[in-house]
């Protein structure tokens, strides 16, 4: 895998860590501050910071499985099962 192929990977993973960790311990306003521009059910404390850390160390614990798993025989299109048939 070349470093841009390898980027873009781990570009989709992180993205898609990102909206897995989201969720992730929210607790919605019951009240919402109307004054403040919040509305019921927005998160009091969102904590963003941690939430941007701990995707991407997650996104690099599951690109280097990814980076294993495409470099290893495991997964090959050339095996005769997944090749594409010779005409």
């Amino acid at each position: 895998m070349g470093w841009f192929l390898g980027f873009v990977v781990y570009a989709l993973i992180w993205w898609t860590a990102l909206f897995a960790v989201l969720p992730i311990g929210v607790r919605p306003d019951a009240k919402g501050d109307l004054e403040a521009g919040g509305w019921r059910g927005t998160p009091s404390q969102l904590h963003l910071g941690r939430k941007l850390l701990g995707t991407t160390i997650l996104a690099a614990i599951l690109w280097l499985g990814v980076y294993a798993l495409i470099e290893s025989d495991w997964i090959s299109f050339r095996d005769p099962w997944l090749a594409i048939p010779d005409r």
